[in-house]
């Protein structure tokens, strides 16, 4: 467990440990969310990087009849 402090500026350093298994570049943006009282911190990954993730998804989905 690593304790970080939050500056005047209410600014944080994510440690170097975390920012390379997180695989974080300069720049790079990430979300913040809080979820139960904490502070959950999500890269954002550009829509290119996520194309094709779900080839090979199974599409045949039964729906409903039409509505009259």
């Amino acid at each position: 467990m690593t304790i970080i402090t939050v500056s005047s500026k209410f600014q944080v350093v994510i440690p170097r440990e975390i920012r390379e298994r997180a695989r974080l570049t300069p720049g790079q943006k990430i979300q913040a969310f809080l979820v139960e009282g904490r502070i959950e911190l999500v890269p954002v990954e550009h829509t290119r990087a996520t194309r094709g993730f779900l080839r090979g998804i199974d599409t045949d989905v039964p729906r409903e009849p039409e509505r009259k």
